[in-house]
C-alpha cells in the first residue's frame, strides 16, 4: 500500500514536471518565432485556463502568425489588451488593418506606441530592440495608411456574378465574344519543358498574340508575336524596361483598339501578390505609357489577375484568389464603367465591404434586373467554321489563292512571300506616319520642324513600297501562270 502511494506521488510529480517543461518549451519556441509548434501547447493550456492573460496573448499571436482563425485571435488578444499586455495592441492593429477597420487599427497602434516608449531602456540591446519595434510599427502604419487611401478610392463597379473554379482551368469561366479575341494557356500554344503559368491572348483575327514568358531567372515579361502566313514569329518584348515595374508581369489582355492593355504584375508596391494594371501603347515612339494600378475592388491583398473587357457583351471578368482555398480561384463578372467613379460613403464598414467584395449584391443598382446580362456573360459564342485565308491573290479568271501552299510554282511562291513581307512593312510604316501626323497637328512650330524630316522619310519609304509591291505581284502572277499552262 505504501509503495502504491509513493508511486502515485512520483507519477503526479513527474506529470507536473513534464507539463511545466512543455509549457516552458512552448514559451521558448514562441520567443524564437516558432509559432506553429508553440500553438497547440498554448491552445491546450488555454482550455484549462481560459482567463489567463498571458496564455490568451501567446495564443492570439500564434494564431495570427500561423494564419489561423482571426476571430479567435482577436478574442484572445482583447482579453490580454484589457490588462495592457503591450504586444497585444500591436497584433490587434494588424488584424484590424487586414479587415479594413482603420480607426480601430490606428487606436491600437497608438496604445502600443505609448506603452513601448514609456519604457526608457539603458542597455544597448534593449535600446536596439525598442528602435526595431518602433521601425516595425512605422512600416505597418504606412501599410495601414496606404490601404485606407486605397479603400477610400474604391471604384463604384457593379459586380453581377462570380464563380469559383479550379485554378488550372480558370479560363473556362471567360466566355469572350469573337470580337474580343481568344484566351488560351501558354503550354497549349507553345511547347515547353515545364509548366508555365501564363496565358496567351489572340486578337480577333488571330494575327497577333500577347503572352507572359519567364527569363532564365524566372522573371516574367510580356511579349508579342505576329502571324506570318501559317506561323507566328517576330517575337518582340513589349517593354524593354518591363513597364518600369520591378517584378513579374503576366496575364495580358489587349482591347480591340490594339492600344489599351491590361496585365497583372508583382512589384514591391503590390499589396498582395499580383495586382492589376492598365497601360496604353504610344504609337509615336513604339513604347507604352506608365502603367496605372487599378483601384479596389479589382485589387486586393491577394492575387488578382487576368482582366478582360468584352465590349460586345458589355461585361468584363477578372480572377482573384481572395478568400479561396489553395488551388481555387474566383472569377468575378462586372459591368465596365465608361468613366472611373468611386464609391461615395462616410461609412467605414460599407467602404470596406465594397473594397473586399463582401457581397456582390451590395454593388447592384436598386431595382435593376441583371438576369439577361448574366446569362449573356455566361454564354459561350457559337463556334464558327473558319476558312483559312492568309491573303487573297488573284492569279487569273479561274484561280484565286489564299495560302502559300496554293502555289504550284516555288519561284512564284517565294516572290509572293516578298509581297507579304513588303505589305507588313508598309502597314507598320503607315501606322507610325499616322501617329506622327496626329502629334504634328497638336505641336508647336519647333517640334514640327524636327518632325518634318522623319515624316518625309517615311512618306518616301511608303511611296517606294507602293511601287514595288504591285511589281512583285505581277512577277509572281506571271511565274505562277507558266506552271498552270
Amino acid at each position: 500500500m505504501k509503495s502504491a502511494i509513493i508511486y502515485i506521488i512520483i507519477s503526479l510529480f513527474s506529470f507536473s514536471t513534464l507539463h511545466a517543461q512543455t509549457l516552458a518549451e512552448a514559451r521558448e519556441l514562441y520567443t524564437q518565432g516558432d509559432f506553429e509548434k508553440a500553438l497547440p501547447v498554448f491552445e491546450k493550456e488555454l482550455a484549462a485556463k481560459p482567463n489567463d492573460v498571458n496564455l490568451n496573448h501567446w495564443y492570439g499571436v500564434c494564431l495570427y502568425e500561423t494564419g489561423g482563425d482571426r476571430v479567435k485571435a482577436e478574442e484572445s488578444l482583447l482579453i490580454a489588451a484589457k490588462k495592457n499586455v503591450q504586444d497585444s495592441f500591436y497584433y490587434l492593429g494588424l488584424i484590424y488593418t487586414e479587415e479594413f477597420r482603420f480607426t480601430e487599427a490606428e487606436e491600437n497602434f497608438n496604445k502600443y506606441e505609448t506603452l513601448l516608449t514609456k519604457k526608457k531602456p539603458k542597455k544597448k540591446d534593449e535600446i536596439d530592440k525598442q528602435e526595431a519595434d518602433l521601425a516595425r510599427l512605422g512600416s505597418n502604419r504606412k501599410t495601414t495608411s496606404r490601404l485606407k487611401r486605397m479603400v477610400s478610392n474604391t471604384e463604384d463597379i457593379q459586380i453581377i456574378d462570380s464563380v469559383v473554379v479550379d485554378k488550372k482551368n480558370f479560363l473556362s469561366a471567360y466566355k469572350l465574344s469573337h470580337s474580343s479575341g481568344r484566351l488560351d494557356y501558354f503550354n497549349t500554344v507553345f511547347t515547353a519543358n515545364k509548366d508555365i503559368e501564363s496565358v496567351v491572348y489572340f486578337n480577333e483575327k488571330e494575327t497577333k498574340i500577347y503572352y507572359g514568358q519567364p527569363d532564365k531567372n524566372n522573371i516574367f515579361s510580356l511579349y508579342s508575336m505576329e502571324k506570318l502566313l501559317n506561323e507566328f514569329g517576330n517575337e518582340k518584348k513589349l517593354s524593354s524596361n518591363n513597364f518600369g515595374i520591378g517584378g513579374n508581369i503576366n496575364y495580358p489582355y489587349v482591347m480591340a483598339d490594339g492600344v489599351t492593355i491590361y496585365f497583372a504584375a508583382k512589384d514591391p508596391e503590390s499589396i498582395g501578390g499580383y495586382d492589376l494594371f492598365i497601360s496604353r501603347y504610344n504609337i509615336n515612339n513604339d513604347t507604352y505609357l506608365t502603367p496605372e494600378r487599378l483601384n479596389m475592388p479589382f485589387n486586393s491583398q491577394y492575387n488578382d489577375y487576368m482582366m478582360v473587357v468584352d465590349e460586345e457583351k458589355g461585361v468584363g471578368w477578372f480572377a482573384s484568389d481572395r478568400f479561396q482555398p489553395e488551388g481555387s480561384v474566383c472569377i468575378y463578372t462586372f459591368i465596365p464603367n465608361s468613366v472611373v467613379k468611386t464609391v461615395q460613403s462616410e461609412d467605414e464598414k460599407y467602404l470596406a465591404d465594397r473594397a473586399r467584395i463582401s457581397s456582390i449584391r451590395s454593388t447592384w443598382e436598386k431595382d435593376k434586373n441583371y438576369n439577361d446580362l448574366i446569362a449573356l456573360a455566361r454564354k459561350a459564342p457559337k463556334e464558327e467554321a473558319k476558312e483559312v485565308r492568309d491573303f487573297t491573290f488573284v492569279v487569273n479568271d479561274k484561280n484565286v489563292y489564299y495560302k502559300l501552299t496554293d502555289f504550284k510554282n516555288t519561284t512564284a511562291r517565294d516572290t509572293y512571300y516578298k509581297v507579304i513581307q513588303k505589305n507588313t512593312e508598309k502597314r507598320s510604316l503607315t501606322e507610325k506616319l499616322e501617329g506622327l501626323r496626329t502629334t504634328y497637328s497638336r505641336s508647336n512650330d519647333n517640334i514640327r520642324r524636327n518632325m518634318t524630316t522623319e515624316m518625309l522619310g517615311l512618306e518616301r519609304q511608303i511611296e517606294e513600297l507602293q511601287k514595288e509591291i504591285p511589281s512583285l505581284e505581277i512577277q509572281a502572277r506571271n511565274q505562277e501562270i507558266q506552271s498552270l499552262n
